[in-house]
């Protein structure tokens, strides 16, 4: 399991271990603040790096390493 943090996630780099749409490599390009603020941080938005489509998934899914991998691998 990655260690992460909600608060450093902003512009970091991921590999999906099963490309979506053909598409395996992206950056946390938005980190969605919970309303009301005091509320933990739920959602982060990922960008693909060869088409720029954006994903809106749970933060907490990058630390399942049968999805994600840190970095670009």
């Amino acid at each position: 399991m990655n260690k992460l943090s909600p608060k450093k996630l902003l512009l970091t780099k991921w590999t999906a271990v099963q490309p979506l749409s053909k598409e395996k490599h992206f950056l946390v390009a938005k980190v969605i603040e919970p309303d009301p603020p005091e509320a933990p941080l739920e959602w982060v938005e990922l960008e693909s790096v060869f088409s720029k489509s954006r994903y809106r998934i749970a933060w907490r899914d990058l630390k399942d390493s049968a999805i994600w991998l840190q970095g670009w691998v």
